[in-house]
């Protein structure tokens, strides 16, 4: 068994080798049938939160960037008319899927797992002709790569300020590409040796654009890295744990046996979570006490509202003062004090205009938050006083759309018919939605992308 590498020193081959292993090895009929379900929740949330991000300004502006390099029109964009070459494609597909902070979350790792690996998969798939059902398998296994990845490093890594979905997510990427590619044990160790050098990302630019640039990277990254691979663009033999590999060189400890024990046996996308809020995940018990209180509650005014959750929300999330739609997404204070205002927590509660109502504004600062080790990151408690003086008593042990209270399937379709409406009230999403329950079944995923461009 692999053992965990506990200083820097330390050389551990055949750690990504046996990986590499396990991805060429696994089969479609391999896959459970809850998995494959699983899947397609993900890629329906996948096609929400791009349809919500895919025409905002931070997208808007790096498109216009993207276009001035780019010599191609190879691939069409989610939501969007315009075509791009391929590796631009995968970073606009994936930078929109998480740049309102609206897209799903592996729990143990903090993982938004979906972005980097769909963003790549959908852009290559309409460069080469890809089946539904092969696309379903490499989506699967990207996910479970960069989860395992991940959690032989959580929580330590994240608290240092690594971004784990960009650092992880590249790998992911790498390995769903290189398996719709028929790429080999040795090809595959390659392209995640490419994708290793290429892991970045900072949680010092949550809150900003630019944290959506570092996920962009890691689909498109990923997706060169087994292009590369593919063409015989070799890379080195252990380059997760060599002494001057990925673990080693961000000097983590890392449980490897995380990264193959019980493959096949245990399916990390079923420990995902879907956000029914466009903000930050360690929020969202938070909100939904404020907003279960709220609707029983309306007329009375709030003079206080203390919070207690996980450390990581009080590290993420305590942002009393912001000035901008993308902070408020990780401030904890703006969320309750627009759910309360606003009665409800839309994407239209974070925008500029919603951090600027004197009202919101004005009961942000009325927001204590305290960190209790007691909770989990998807739980948390609201203690909210009102000018009368009651004080009321509020918890939520398992946020709505965590993987231990999730979203229904219908759920999730209506978030996804939502977000297509924001940017065409008449488009009909049945077809979308149809589309992506029967993948499996097609024979080019190309048309689930033109199902979303829209019709002038």
């Amino acid at each position: 068994m692999l053992r965990a590498i506990n200083n820097w020193e330390t050389n551990m081959p055949g750690v990504t080798e046996s990986l590499a292993h396990h991805v060429a090895a696994m089969r479609w009929d391999d896959i459970p049938s809850p998995v494959a379900h699983q899947a397609k929740r993900s890629l329906i949330n996948f096609f929400a939160v791009t349809l919500a991000g895919c025409r905002s300004r931070p997208i808007e502006i790096t498109l216009r960037s993207l276009l001035e390099f780019s010599g191609g029109r190879q691939v069409g964009l989610i939501g969007r008319g315009e075509r791009i070459d391929a590796l631009s494609a995968a970073f606009l597909n994936a930078a929109g899927a998480n740049v309102d902070d609206f897209c799903d979350t592996h729990t143990a790792t903090v993982i938004h797992p979906t972005a980097p690996v769909a963003g790549a998969l959908f852009s290559y798939g309409g460069l080469r002709p890809v089946a539904g059902r092969d696309l379903l398998l490499a989506f699967i296994l990207g996910n479970e790569v960069q989860a395992r990845i991940g959690l032989a490093i959580s929580p330590s890594h994240y608290n240092r300020g690594w971004h784990i979905t960009s650092t992880c997510g590249v790998f992911g990427a790498a390995a769903a590409i290189g398996k719709l590619l028929g790429l080999g044990e040795r090809q595959l160790v390659w392209a995640l040796g490419i994708a290793a050098t290429q892991s970045a990302g900072l949680c010092e630019c949550l809150g900003t654009p630019a944290k959506s640039v570092s996920v962009g990277n890691a689909a498109r990254n990923g997706l060169w890295s087994a292009l590369l691979s593919e063409k015989g663009y070799d890379g080195p033999a252990e380059p997760l744990a060599g002494v001057q590999g990925f673990y080693h060189a961000l000097v983590e400890q890392a449980d490897l046996s995380r990264i193959t024990d019980r493959w096949g046996e245990s399916w990390e996308i079923m420990a995902t979570s879907y956000k029914p809020y466009p903000c930050g995940f360690v929020i969202h018990p938070v909100l939904d006490c404020v907003l279960d209180w709220r609707r029983e509650h309306r007329p009375v005014e709030v003079t206080r509202v203390v919070v207690r959750g996980n450390p990581l929300l009080s590290v993420r999330a305590d942002r009393p003062d912001v000035s901008t739609g993308r902070e408020a997404q990780v401030s904890v204070q703006h969320a309750v004090a627009a759910a309360l205002v606003k009665r409800q927590a839309g994407l239209e509660e974070f925008t500029d205009a919603c951090v600027q109502d004197p009202e919101v504004s004005a009961l942000r600062s009325k927001v204590e938050v305290l960190r209790d080790e007691r909770f989990s990151t998807v739980a948390a408690s609201v203690e909210i006083t009102t000018a009368d003086g009651q004080t009321f008593k509020l918890e939520q042990s398992a946020a709505r759309g965590s993987d231990a209270n999730p979203l229904s399937d219908r759920d999730l379709e209506e978030k996804l018919r939502t977000a297509a409406a924001v940017w065409d009230p008449h488009y009909d999403a049945a077809p979308l939605i149809e589309a992506i329950w029967g993948i499996e079944t097609s024979a080019d995923v190309s048309k689930l992308v033109s199902l979303t461009v829209p019709r002038i």
